[in-house]
């Protein structure tokens, strides 16, 4: 028994020596190991079933608990979103109460893309909606994601739209996080906008949302159109070099969003404001709002709103003596001073 213990065991050093110094016995291995590959697989099989069917119950278990997850954060974002809501009324309300002239929601129309300038050295496209459309000269343009120009040439059925990225376009932005204003003009680059005149000590990082800021009358205000990419300063130079990436997808979208705002004045809209809350007024239907911006052209639509109150006092019997003198001495004198009187005083209060 120890003799053969022996021999095995010179045979197996003889062996690993041969293996390990000679190639002799590679093609043996080879074999050795596709021969015993099933026997493997087979060893293998109980260990393998074992953590299939856990996996199973486990992601079943996972997904379970995802699910009610989700279905959590889905009540709770719609909650938000109705509250979202309520707050959007309030704030129309309180717009018009306070004959603001900023504008809460616009009205936008699709337009197709059908077009895009030979130029290379232009960024512009053409889109299929024109003047027969409504389209006016300067008209912002969106896609999903953000500004991609303006309205620059007008055609019956087509329009011209400068890119936000053309050298000759700019655009006042700011800053979403804290309200920094800035010009970003297009650079050649569909990629890339640059921020003039930024000074170097300036609060502004890469990531930061750049939004228009609505100051040159022409884009409205709080819509996306680049995200900084890089902010090098230079302890030199009084300016920072501020680089960002369009939001929009330029080269990319196909359908497009015309803005067509209120092209109204101030006091255009603080008048109407006015004779809407008159006529509510009349109706009886809401609070008294001052005006802020004196009404000539509605003068006689403010006069009638007074008119109402005499009503409920020529139902008692004092009241009636009183209002048949007058209107058989001075039918003019006693209709129309007592219209403008209340008129003007609830103006100045």
């Amino acid at each position: 028994m120890g003799v053969r213990l022996l021999v095995l065991a010179v045979l197996s050093i003889a062996l690993m020596v041969v293996d390990a110094r000679f190639d002799l016995l590679k093609p043996a291995r080879k074999q050795a190991s596709l021969v015993l590959m099933d026997a493997y697989w087979i060893t293998d099989l109980p260990g393998r079933l074992w953590e299939g069917v856990a996996s199973q119950f486990g992601s079943r278990t996972e997904l379970v608990a995802e699910n009610e997850k989700l279905k959590t954060e889905n009540l709770l974002l719609q909650g938000r979103m109705q509250k979202l809501a309520a707050l959007t009324e309030q704030n129309v309300r309180l717009r018009e109460l306070l004959n603001s002239s900023a504008l809460v929601n616009e009205k936008v129309e699709v337009a197709e893309l059908i077009g895009m300038d030979p130029n290379p050295f232009t960024h512009r496209i053409i889109i299929n909606k024109g003047e027969r459309d409504g389209v006016v000269l300067g008209q912002p343009v969106l896609d999903a994601r953000g500004l991609m120009g303006q309205v620059v040439e007008l055609m019956p059925y087509t329009s011209r739209v400068l890119l936000l990225t053309d050298t000759t376009h700019s655009i006042p932005v700011q800053v979403n996080r804290n309200g920094l204003r800035a010009i970003a003009s297009g650079t050649g680059n569909p990629e890339r906008l640059e921020l003039r005149h930024v000074a170097d000590t300036a609060d502004i990082k890469e990531g930061d949302l750049l939004v228009s800021s609505g100051l040159g009358q022409r884009f409205p205000a709080g819509y996306p159109v680049a995200t900084v990419k890089e902010v090098i300063h230079d302890s030199g130079q009084p300016f920072a070099i501020v680089r960002a990436v369009p939001t929009a997808a330029l080269n990319r979208s196909r359908y497009l969003l015309l803005v067509f705002s209120d092209n109204r004045t101030a006091e255009e809209r603080a008048n109407d404001a006015a004779q809407a809350q008159e006529n509510l007024d009349a109706q009886g239907g809401g609070p008294v709002i001052p005006a802020t911006v004196p009404k000539t052209v509605n003068a006689p639509a403010a006069a009638a709103a007074p008119a109402a109150p005499p009503a409920p006092a020529a139902s008692t019997p004092a009241a009636k003596p009183v209002a048949s003198k007058p209107a058989a001495t001075k039918p003019a004198a006693a209709t129309k001073p007592p219209a403008a009187a209340p008129a003007t005083t609830g103006r100045q209060e």
